[in-house]
């Protein structure tokens, strides 16, 4: 095993940092996975992965400017480290070995 291990959930909480880039903050990190993803994300859930992530230094995160809309609270924003790249990086060439090493004829079994 690597030493670059994400659990499914990390890992979709890291390549949605990714995609939204520099709007990535707590609401809109949630808003995104149910998007795309179909399913229901705790935002306490996510709130404890984003700590998790930052803490094993897969992301940063610095605090946006307080506004009148949100009563003067300021949004977290979450960026990839280049640790954070790296384990992506690694993990989706693990994935995709994996995939690559699927006989065809095994995708086309299909099992009733």
């Amino acid at each position: 095993m690597s030493k670059h291990h994400l659990g499914e959930f990390e890992e979709v909480v890291l390549l949605t940092v990714a995609v939204l880039h520099d709007e990535a903050y707590g609401i809109a990190i949630n808003d995104e996975m149910e998007k795309r993803l179909d399913r229901k994300v705790s935002i306490g859930s996510l709130q404890t992965v984003l700590r998790r992530l930052e803490k094993k230094g897969h992301l940063s995160s610095k605090l946006g400017e307080a506004t009148k809309m949100r009563g003067g609270k300021r949004k977290r924003y979450f960026a990839l480290t280049s640790y954070g790249r790296k384990t992506l990086e690694t993990t989706k060439e693990q994935r995709l070995s994996l995939w690559n090493a699927i006989p065809n004829l095994e995708l086309d079994k299909g099992y009733v």
